[in-house]
């Protein structure tokens, strides 16, 4: 029985971060579980920041800790919990913020709805502010093609259309937690393109719906 049993909250996401990556009591915890027992609107401003940021060092060693391992819809629900101020504090560390949209991006292709999307073919520029590229945005390239969807950091082709958001908004409206129209009419959303493709987009897509 590990130290880690039974443990939720603050005292889960402390003793995650006194584990050693190689140890046996690491390599035998499941992150679904660890993921299970964390409810953001328990713990800090800082704790999320804490939590993702241990998950990161244990993968390190374990790889079951990788963020790659988390249900999808027990990711949703650990982001859609969230306060702006936790995620705020989540992207403001450059490594976390990396980590954590290319986990996004990446599972876009298992959640792409092929039967909406079969005879689409479509560009999307993502632009995230705050960023380290271009202009100061972390840049992502959406293609969606005939039931498919593939990520890029280079933008290769030519877009039908390129949205400018926040980390935090584009997290809000992946996990239903914003709409596009309300981003864009409250100005927390940019778009230039097909307005009303942009306005479709999400629904392209059948994203996890958090608890």
């Amino acid at each position: 029985m590990t130290e880690i049993v039974g443990l939720t909250g603050r005292a889960l996401v402390d003793a995650l971060e006194r584990i050693e990556p190689d140890s046996v009591e690491a390599h035998s915890l499941d992150v679904n579980e660890v993921a299970g027992a964390i409810d953001p609107k328990d713990l800090g401003k800082d704790d999320v920041r804490r939590l993702l940021t241990a998950l990161g060092r244990l993968a390190e060693s374990a790889p079951a800790f990788d963020l790659r391992k988390v249900d999808p819809a027990r990711f949703a629900n650990l982001v859609a919990r969230a306060s702006r101020t936790q995620l705020e504090s989540v992207v403001a560390e450059r490594p976390l913020r990396e980590r954590v949209l290319r986990e996004i991006f990446d599972r876009m292709g298992a959640h792409i709805r092929q039967d909406r999307a079969k005879t689409l073919h479509a560009v999307v520029h993502w632009r995230l502010s705050g960023g380290t590229g271009d202009g100061g945005y972390d840049r992502y390239e959406t293609v969606i093609s005939h039931g498919e969807c593939t990520v890029s950091r280079d933008m290769k082709e030519k877009p039908r259309v390129t949205i400018t958001i926040a980390p935090v908004d584009f997290f809000r409206l992946i996990t239903h937690q914003a709409t596009p129209a309300v981003l864009f009419v409250t100005g927390k959303i940019k778009v230039k393109g097909d307005l009303a493709f942009a306005a479709g987009l999400i629904g392209f897509f059948d994203l996890p719906k958090p608890s």
